[in-house]
């Protein structure tokens, strides 16, 4: 089951290869110790339970059932807190949740074509975030994660620096991770699966950045990722995944890169009462939205 685990880790990216997975974790290991233990756990159990609910076994071994599941783990980790004994158990139980999450998902938009991404690990984060508060065991911070919407503030012309390191955070913040340099080995993990893989990657990134400075956000939002990750996503959803590669769909996917930037804010804002997380959500919704819109445009065309 080693190779499906790491599938499921690279499948975060769309990749299920192994190789890639491998990447990714030590990306995670590089981060620290606790976020490669949780990312494999989440994986791990993802998978375990999508075999033993009898789901489609080349989904599972391809890694279609554990990116959800690694994704809930990681995110309880950093939002929880990764040494606490009640993370552990919430992890488990998220990522065994995302599994059935996803099952329920994809029957009800296989309809459309349109697959589930990443929104069973949305729906489980977004839940985890708004109930945490109202365990002893599960919240350690004061008050509340809830808050009222503000106005951005601070430096927001990034100078070099910060586009640089938000360049490589923009790749890193897909599994929450903002460091740049966890961020260049995510980049060296796509490389190594596919180099169109890595192209749109560094074309999302870029676009991510492109829009955030464009339109005056923060400085230091910019440098950690916080803006762009979607956009990275976007653009190889779009682009070689689930549309055909051509010049059209590049620059389909850098157009849907960019409205998934300016949407990451938008539901940052919506989300603040309950905990202020975003989440992949911005992905999610463009690409859905772009992805139905395919079969209406002539130039493009549905993997």
């Amino acid at each position: 089951m080693v190779a499906e685990v790491l599938r499921g880790v690279a499948q975060v990216d769309f990749m299920p290869s192994v190789v890639c997975g491998l990447l990714f974790v030590a990306a995670l290991f590089a981060a620290g110790p606790p976020y490669g233990l949780y990312g494999l756990l989440g994986s791990a159990v993802s998978t375990a339970v999508a075999y033993a609910l009898g789901l489609d076994r080349s989904a599972v071994g391809a890694g279609l059932h554990g990116y959800n599941g690694c994704l809930v783990a990681l995110g309880c980790a950093v939002l929880l807190g990764a040494g606490q004994p009640a993370t552990v158990v919430l992890a488990v139980l998220g990522s065994a949740a995302a599994v059935v999450a996803t099952a329920g998902l994809g029957a009800v938009l296989s309809t459309w074509r349109i697959p589930a991404l990443t929104a069973p690990f949305c729906l489980v984060a977004t839940a985890v975030t708004a109930a945490a508060p109202g365990f002893r065991r599960l919240w350690h911070g004061s008050g509340t994660s809830g808050a009222l919407p503000v106005a951005a503030g601070g430096e927001s012309g990034p100078g070099w620096g910060e586009l640089w390191r938000g360049f490589f955070a923009n790749i890193g913040q897909v599994f929450f991770m903002p460091q740049w340099y966890v961020g260049l080995l995510f980049l060296a993990g796509l490389f190594a699966a596919s180099s169109l893989a890595g192209l749109m990657a560094c074309a999302g990134s870029a676009t991510g950045l492109l829009a955030a400075w464009g339109l005056g956000a923060p400085a230091d939002a910019v440098g950690q990722g916080l803006l762009g990750y979607s956009g990275v996503l976007v653009a190889l959803a779009l682009c070689g995944v689930f549309v055909a590669p051509s010049g059209w769909s590049a620059a389909y996917a850098l157009l849907g890169a960019a409205v998934a930037t300016v949407l990451t804010p938008a539901l940052a804002a919506i989300c603040a009462p309950f905990g202020g997380h975003a989440f992949t959500w911005p992905f999610v919704l463009t690409t859905m939205l772009f992805l139905a819109a395919v079969p209406a445009v002539p130039r493009l065309r549905r993997v």
